[in-house]
């Protein structure tokens, strides 16, 4: 009988994430077309809220369809000036949400998605800064000086500094990149800790119903820092965060 339950739960899960990836693509596909046709002449300001309504779509379809909820704990944390978010990367749901949650900022990703057809077209409306992984130095000069560019236009950035995504209960190597566009520009880092992994596991079809849980720490003062230190600090608290949300009771 147990074993008969355990079958019955995994086929509903498989059927459930199944039927979430049917309107997540075809939410993609319409709107894509809609953002395309509208928003390419419209200044980045303007449209950030239009080009992310389909991440606003799939947070919501998760929910609905696969009983992922969130909690988001520190909002009050993020400064009014502009800062640079240093966030963990477990999971394609945080580069979803935060995205839109963080007031449409500028997110630093590998230049390939860009060539995606409709939704690489849709997302070089969202104001990214691509870059060619295969030229780490070039990749490195590039992030720092349109990350530089990005601050001074107003706009926030937000960076993963592990580049991929590590599985729960892993920590990847923090690259030092995004904090030194955070000193550079005297500008704040805002640490982003999350369990996102839990319920979305990368490159996994089944997502796992429950509650992702996110917490985003105090602005971090890079003046008189340097980048080792601020991405040391960054990790430490992270690390930590991540910890200590994953292992709490599942909701």
């Amino acid at each position: 009988m147990t074993q008969f339950f355990l079958r019955l739960r995994s086929a509903l899960l498989t059927l459930r994430s199944g039927l979430f990836y049917l309107g997540y693509y075809l939410s993609l596909i319409v709107l894509s077309i809609l953002v395309l046709s509208w928003c390419g002449l419209i200044s980045y300001p303007k449209r950030a809220p239009l080009v992310f309504l389909w991440n606003r779509f799939v947070i919501f379809w998760l929910r609905l369809i696969c009983g992922v909820r969130y909690k988001v704990y520190g909002r009050e944390n993020l400064p009014t000036e502009t800062y640079v978010a240093l966030a963990k990367h477990q999971s394609p749901w945080e580069t979803i949400f935060l995205q839109y949650c963080l007031g449409s900022a500028s997110t630093v990703l590998k230049r390939e998605l860009l060539r995606i057809p409709l939704f690489g077209w849709g997302l070089r409306l969202a104001n990214p800064i691509a870059i060619d992984r295969s030229n780490p130095k070039a990749a490195l000069k590039q992030t720092q000086t349109v990350g530089l560019e990005r601050l001074a236009q107003g706009i926030d950035l937000l960076i993963f500094p592990e580049g991929t995504r590590t599985p729960v209960g892993k920590k990847g190597k923090y690259a030092r990149g995004g904090a030194n566009i955070a000193v550079a520009a005297g500008a704040p880092v805002v640490p982003i800790a999350h369990n996102a992994g839990t319920c979305w596991p990368a490159h996994q079809l089944i997502k796992n119903p429950g509650t992702i849980t996110v917490v985003i720490g105090e602005p971090i003062d890079t003046r008189g820092k340097t980048s080792r230190e601020v991405t040391d600090q960054v990790a430490e608290w992270i690390e930590a965060e991540v910890e200590k949300i994953t292992s709490a009771p599942a909701t």
